[in-house]
């Protein structure tokens, strides 16, 4: 059974970082996309950024460019991301997600998400 389990949401003042983490469970993930997607209340989810299995390609939504980073730790097999220079407007819950092919921006193309934690961005 494939879980995904976030973590590391939480309160934080403008300006301020958070590093999420999205631990990958119960099957190989070899060839799979992950992306960290994110949902504001009264909003469409959204995508944020994602990466491949193996690393090597990353994608960012336009407005996270130059504040977000998504990364690996192949140990660990979680899927990381740091947010720096947070913004009032990043407050959302934020999902991780795993598709079974390659990128996509597409909520309703990923197979697995986690439950989502929430971040609060506060003025």
């Amino acid at each position: 059974q494939v879980q995904l389990v976030e973590s590391g949401g939480g309160l934080v003042q403008a300006g301020g970082s958070l590093r999420l983490s999205c631990a990958a469970s119960g099957r190989t993930f070899n060839n799979y996309y992950m992306g960290w997607f994110r949902q504001a209340p009264g909003k469409e989810r959204e995508f944020v950024a994602g990466i491949t299995w193996s690393g090597y390609i990353r994608h960012y939504a336009d407005s996270m460019k130059g504040r977000f980073t998504i990364s690996k730790d192949n140990a660990k097999n979680t899927v990381n991301l740091q947010m720096n220079s947070l913004k009032p407007e990043d407050t959302a819950v934020y999902y991780c997600a795993a598709r079974s092919y390659g990128p996509s921006s597409r909520a309703a193309e990923y197979d697995y998400w986690g439950q989502g934690t929430q971040v609060t961005v506060s003025s």
